[in-house]
């Protein structure tokens, strides 16, 4: 491993040495310190050394399954993770991006598009609201969203249903503030991406439709009978009427 220097750092979990070192040479180049590492364990264990900002991850790794590495770093870091695999079927996207995966990129990948990927991410705040965001405010000054049964704390970034706190992915939760606050509005699936992955997004709409399947999943919802997210036929998502208030 090398030794990060920079307080911007990235992890890259990699076997193949040609590969790890063409991420780590593209992420210097945007900026990064790069910690690299060969195996899922090994991985692990840089992960809890050195807590980076970003992390690349192998889906086929030789000792860890890349979806069981990425389940156990989501677990104890809010690093960005980007699946980095030759694996394009679809089982494995949505196994990914449900246990916490920020994107996916395939092999053979373009250095420029994995720098543009990285910036758009670090251009997305991690919490709190953006600037204009109408909030509802409880006296202590925390911004408190609700709809129905559903409380979500702002600046805690805390989702509860029925009183019981729900698991959500940094995205998950992204995406359910956004469509809280704009309650009464219909959101197509490019101003939902450019709204939480940021500029240069707009194409990629299978990211935002995996990421509210995990959500609806995760809010119980009935998608014959959706009590929360209303899909509005080609158009986008919004939230469906409810009580809403402090």
């Amino acid at each position: 491993m090398s030794v990060p220097t920079s307080q911007r750092t990235a992890l890259i979990i990699e076997d193949d040495p040609d590969i790890s070192e063409l991420l780590a040479t593209t992420l210097r180049m945007n900026g990064f310190t790069t910690v690299e590492a060969r195996s899922g364990f090994e991985g692990l264990a840089a992960l809890a050394e050195y807590a980076p900002d970003l992390i690349t991850l192998d889906l086929n790794l030789p000792d860890l399954d890349g979806v069981e590495v990425c389940r156990q770093c989501r677990a104890s870091s809010d690093a960005y993770i980007v699946m980095v695999t030759a694996r394009q079927d679809e089982i494995d996207r949505l196994i990914g991006l449900e246990i916490g995966a920020d994107d996916f990129i395939g092999k053979p990948f373009s250095p420029r598009e994995l720098s543009a990927r990285v910036s758009a991410m670090f251009r997305r705040p991690r919490t709190g609201a953006g600037a204009g965001t109408p909030q509802l405010t409880e006296p202590d000054g925390n911004a408190l969203l609700r709809h129905s049964d559903l409380t979500m704390d702002v600046e805690g970034r805390v989702v509860a249903l029925n009183g019981q706190e729900l698991a959500l992915t940094r995205i998950e939760f992204d995406l359910l503030e956004t469509l809280l606050t704009g309650a009464q509005r219909v959101w197509t699936r490019e101003a939902l991406l450019n709204r939480v992955w940021g500029d240069g997004w707009s194409q990629d709409h299978h990211l935002v439709e995996v990421h509210i399947r995990n959500l609806r999943k995760k809010l119980g919802e009935d998608t014959s009978n959706p009590r929360y997210i209303r899909t509005v036929r080609g158009v986008g998502y919004r939230m469906m009427p409810g009580d809403t208030g402090r």
